[in-house]
């Protein structure tokens, strides 16, 4: 019940936007009340999951799974069953698809009805991902996405958009194709050895493979979710995508786009190839630290404010993959906090950004400075969502990034120092965005924040600071997985292995 109308509401409300022949102020509007409808089925989700699942466990599960004969001839099902890790994806999309609507009420001016459209069919997708547990309906969601991010940034976006908007589905597209072979082999080796041709996830974790054969199939996942996260050398698409994306596109790409190839390396890789993930998780580890001293080193080479906030995604989400390919609760806990706190983060950052470069019409940190003189709630806001890229204690980050690094520790020392060298590099490339933009000589004046400008922003800032001071309910539906999904009970138990 819950899980198909997270998807049907911005669905319908997205083909209500494109089809109502109303003012642009109506569509907004419309678009704005079916984020917020879904906000609200997010928030019920998360209470039937961690309330009602514990008092009365048939009524909880009837609210929380659908699982409907989609192609029954090639056992295909639209199975959604959304866990605790999923219930946290949930809420962080549809919270950011609010505020996305939010920040292009102004911005946005031409074929407002197409774009919400687009936002909307984009957050459908994304809602699909995080809660389908039949592989074919996965792949369906994630392909979902792809084209009306493809127009969002082709349509809307800045000079170079068409550039990167077929440099993005190129990158998507491809890796995403190289797991659709890889669900068909595990479909096909499934079916021969079973007899039961099937898609759903939990039978296909009793797929007999040999090693060589599931490292193969392991390596067709990780392409397409290495792209997504994104992961180092698979990153060259996402800087162009940020820099040229409408405001509302970056907060989508970098705020949930890139979550959804954490999300299913950590709800998948671990669960349908699990011997094969323990000897691919040193070299993802090192792929995660490069990642992160390499994303942080790029983020301070640029002038462009938005580049540079889009390399800093490259360096947190290399934290998210150290701390998933590390086989210990800590790691994971870490992992999901990062994803979290990432989202809202970097999602503020981008959205500031945008406020900025509408009123300056320049992203060159060279042509800005001194701006704190004349819009000093911008000033504080920058402040504030610096420090947490920083992961500054007190932060949400900061618990994510320490959880990480002392999950990694327990199995590489090494490895854990050396991506500590990553909060340093977070340090300087984030006070220096600050010093080179409000700080120095006054070379320009802005006007400051607006109201709701700045409340949109002050959501992102209390939940960094909630999640920073009691993390404990991300931590506690996290868990509820472990105790209440087949999934992380498989990923749990892989976890007490010994890494090799």
């Amino acid at each position: 019940m819950i899980p198909e109308a997270l998807i049907l509401v911005p669905l319908l409300t997205g083909l209500a936007c494109l089809l109502a022949k109303a003012s642009p102020r109506a569509v907004r509007t419309l678009a704005m009340q079916g984020t917020l409808a879904t906000l609200a089925l997010a928030v019920l989700l998360w209470l039937v999951h961690m309330k009602w699942l514990a008092i009365d466990p048939l009524t909880a599960r009837s609210l929380l799974e659908l699982n409907l004969p989609w192609i029954p001839a090639l056992g295909v099902s639209l199975h959604l069953a959304p866990n605790g890790l999923s219930v946290l994806m949930v809420l962080l999309t549809a919270l950011l698809g609010v505020l996305s609507v939010a920040v292009s009420w102004r911005g946005i001016t031409q074929r407002v009805g197409f774009f919400h459209f687009n936002l909307l069919l984009i957050l459908a997708g994304i809602l699909g991902v995080f809660q389908a547990m039949d592989l074919f309906a996965f792949y369906f969601f994630w392909e979902v996405m792809l084209v009306p991010m493809y127009f969002l940034i082709d349509v809307w976006g800045h000079e170079n958009r068409h550039y990167a908007a077929i440099k993005f589905f190129l990158f998507t597209q491809v890796s995403g194709l190289l797991m659709l072979l890889a669900i068909l082999a595990l479909y096909f080796l499934h079916g021969r050895s079973s007899g039961a041709y099937t898609f759903d996830v939990a039978r296909l974790v009793d797929t007999p493979l040999p090693s060589p054969v599931a490292f193969g199939l392991l390596l067709g996942f990780f392409a397409a979710f290495a792209v997504k996260l994104p992961a180092v050398p698979l990153h060259t698409w996402l800087a162009d995508a940020h820099t040229e994306a409408p405001t509302a596109g970056s907060v989508i790409l970098a705020g949930l786009m890139l979550k959804t190839g954490a999300y299913g390396m950590l709800q998948f890789l671990w669960l349908l190839f699990p011997l094969a993930a323990l000897d691919f998780a040193p070299a993802a580890r090192v792929l995660g630290v490069v990642g992160i001293l390499y994303g942080a080193m790029l983020s301070f080479a640029q002038f462009d404010l938005k580049r540079l906030v889009a390399y800093t995604s490259v360096s947190h989400m290399g934290f998210v993959l150290l701390g998933i390919f590390t086989p210990n609760e800590l790691a994971w806990q870490g992992a999901v906090m990062q994803m979290l706190c990432h989202g809202l983060g970097t999602g503020g950052l981008f959205i500031l950004v945008g406020y900025l470069s509408d009123r300056l019409h320049t992203r060159d940190m060279r042509a800005m400075g001194g701006l704190w003189a004349s819009c000093p709630r911008m000033g504080g806001a920058a402040m504030f969502l610096a420090m947490a890229a920083l992961g500054l204690p007190g932060m949400g980050s900061f618990v994510g990034e320490i959880l990480i690094l002392i999950g990694v520790f327990h199995v590489s020392p090494v490895l854990a120092i050396v991506a500590s060298g990553g909060l340093v590099l977070a340090t300087v490339y984030a006070l220096w965005m600050m010093q080179q933009v409000f700080h120095g000589r006054e070379k320009v004046r802005a006007a400051d924040l607006r109201r709701t400008e700045l409340g949109v922003l002050a959501v992102l800032i209390v939940l960094l600071i909630y999640l920073g001071v009691y993390p404990k309910n991300v931590f506690d539906t996290f868990n509820s997985t472990i105790k209440h999904s087949r999934t992380f009970n498989s990923l749990m138990q892989q976890s007490q292995i010994e890494d090799p």
